[in-house]
């Protein structure tokens, strides 16, 4: 009996060895095209491959975040940054953000929230719609100042009843900014910054996270009221 359990054990340990080598490369297949997708939604027209140049660069506030280069030729066009913020309604958000070399937003792609459905999680669209200027950052140059939410003296319509987010979301953009100026000034200056190939990960330092707790978040200003204002 215990003989017959331990063969059948060691079969389905074998089973399951197999069926993780056999998905281990499709998954990661899959994990570097959306990497690559992100990357080519946020940058100008490149030709290079960004990941395989990727480096690091300190964001300001302890962390540092993945940056990666978009090449025309052997010129810069832009970079492409993973950031995030951990101070999200639900916790930690996570965007790559691109800039042209003109210190502009190019565009931006939000990778992963836990941010409540149809407030929140708007932030997806929201920041980028052509047609409201006073909540899309795309074109911004972020070398005339920090981008901030209405309420709190910037010049970006929050997300209706969704101020928390709102908040976190541009301090992510902002944060990507401080890393963008200390990739742009390295470049210029002509030496190596932190590189490494492959990486695919924002890096984020163990005592940073200040993820909320939503029973300690002001709900209101989140979940209640017109924040546009």
């Amino acid at each position: 009996m215990f003989l017959s359990l331990s063969l059948i054990c060691l079969t389905v340990a074998v089973l399951l060895a197999q069926v993780n080598k056999m998905t281990a490369k499709p998954i990661a297949d899959a994990k570097a095209m959306k990497l690559q997708n992100a990357i080519s939604e946020v940058v100008p027209e490149f030709d290079n491959n960004p990941t395989a140049e990727a480096f690091t660069m300190p964001d300001g506030q302890g962390d540092s975040l993945l940056v990666y280069p978009a090449k025309k030729g052997d010129q810069i066009v832009g970079y492409a940054l993973n950031s995030f913020s951990n101070n999200g309604f639900s916790g930690n958000i996570q965007i790559m953000v691109g800039f042209d070399m003109e210190h502009k937003i190019v565009n931006y792609s939000v990778l992963q929230h836990a941010e409540t459905p149809g407030l929140g999680s708007k932030m997806s669209e929201w920041f980028r719609d052509a047609a409201k200027p006073s909540q899309s950052i795309i074109g911004r140059d972020l070398s005339k100042g920090a981008l901030a939410v209405s309420k709190d003296g910037g010049d970006v319509d929050a997300i209706t009843a969704s101020t928390i987010t709102s908040r976190a979301f541009l301090e992510a953009v902002n944060r990507a900014y401080t890393a963008y100026l200390e990739s742009k000034n390295e470049n210029m200056t002509g030496t190596a910054a932190h590189s490494g190939t492959g990486i695919t990960e924002t890096t984020q330092s163990d005592s940073s996270p200040e993820t909320n707790n939503n029973n300690e978040q002001d709900t209101t200003s989140q979940e209640g009221g017109n924040n546009n204002e």
